[in-house]
């Protein structure tokens, strides 16, 4: 028997959007991700039965459930070509198959949900001329670019949030923090990385996943992990350490010593200054990307330093004290929880792999606050 709000998944990932519908009383009744690894991981947590782990496109359309709701996040290549002519241009067919859902389906509210610029792109410019005159033309659309930090995410994302409704304007979901909320306000304060992810082990004592396999699919999968077995340290080069050392929470690559950087960066002083960065504890993170375990991919060093007591004189590099520093980049772990996935959500995959689902999910929060938002017009 259904016991929540039926809903589909489409480009699913690993359940992120998923996980916050189903913690307001939405229940998932077909999930579609061609990812075979992020579609276990799906799986492991929600269930195997309503998954297709393939190609969009390759579902028919009689089976296409009705549900009252659709969310997703097709890729934003190619819709701006979507009233060409072409019918065939493969650019167009992500964004064709979630219109043929939702034309199957029926639901009576949609959730699009993309990155932060796809609000200005031309491609979103033709998402609301289908609203106008196309496919959508029975929805009403409200949109915004929402920072997942204001709705209880550790974590600074910003993300363009489309919600298409037949049963009425829906209004995007009121923040429930800020930066710098006023004394005796509604709001709350930011969540930071220390509400996150302190009191984990600052050392993890491996370097790689446990051994183990599950089948899934009919496939068999690096898997199932979940907590500590994800809370696994790199081995960067002494040298590397060393580079990380300089670097005070906050700062980045500027911070350490030229002769220490590779020529690329030493002989460009200005720009990316957050390559190498560090976090801060009491500030929620940067974006968590997928290769989030690259250093030189932005602010994803522990946020945990201290400087040295004693530094060289005349220097004007401040090096961390080596017992109250940690340089590492944060683990898998720690950046599922940035990401705001419960402490015990089950991970398939390689290390990459994983990386890769965590980097592309939506935040839990800002999933929360949509699904509550949407709910009382399903009731």
């Amino acid at each position: 028997m259904m016991s929540g709000i039926p809903m589909i998944d489409l480009f699913a990932g690993c359940g992120g959007m998923t996980q916050g519908f189903v913690a307001e009383g939405f229940e998932p009744i077909l999930a579609v991700e061609w990812d075979r690894a992020a579609a276990a991981t799906y799986a492991a947590n929600h269930g195997e039965e309503h998954v297709v782990a393939g190609d969009i496109a390759q579902v028919p359309t009689a089976e296409i459930p009705p549900a009252r709701l659709i969310v997703g996040g097709p890729p934003c290549q190619g819709f701006s070509n979507l009233g060409l002519k072409d019918l065939n241009d493969p650019r167009n067919q992500l964004w064709r198959e979630y219109l043929r859902f939702v034309g199957a389906a029926r639901p009576e509210v949609f959730v699009v949900e993309n990155v932060d610029r796809f609000s200005t792109s031309p491609e979103f410019q033709m998402l609301l001329a289908e609203a106008d005159h196309g496919a959508l033309r029975e929805y009403e659309l409200t949109w915004a670019v929402l920072n997942s930090a204001d709705y209880g995410v550790a974590q600074r994302r910003k993300r363009t949030i489309v919600i298409g409704s037949r049963v009425g304007r829906i209004a995007m979901p009121t923040p429930t923090h800020m930066k710098s909320p006023s004394t005796g306000g509604e709001l709350l304060p930011w969540r930071t990385l220390r509400d996150v992810i302190s009191g984990l082990p600052t050392n993890p004592a491996s370097t790689e996943l446990p051994e183990s396999t599950t089948s899934f699919f009919g496939e068999s999968m690096p898997g199932v992990f979940k907590g500590m077995d994800i809370h696994f340290r790199r081995q960067p080069l002494e040298k590397s350490r060393t580079r990380y050392s300089f670097v005070p929470p906050g700062g980045g690559r500027l911070n350490v010593p030229t002769e220490l950087l590779p020529d690329c960066w030493a002989k460009k002083p200005s720009g990316t200054v957050d390559v190498m960065g560090r976090g801060r504890w009491d500030a929620p993170s940067v974006t968590i990307r997928t290769e989030f375990f690259k250093p030189e991919k932005g602010q994803y060093l522990h946020p945990q330093w201290e400087p040295a007591k004693m530094q060289q004189p005349d220097s004007p590099w401040v090096q961390g004290d080596p017992e109250r520093s940690v340089n590492r980049v944060i683990t898998h772990y720690e950046a599922s929880l940035i990401q705001d996935f419960p402490d015990d959500y089950q991970w398939v995959g390689t290390k990459i792999q994983i990386a890769r689902q965590i980097g592309n999910a939506v935040p839990g929060g800002l999933a929360r606050a949509i699904a509550r938002q949407v709910k009382p017009y399903l009731a």
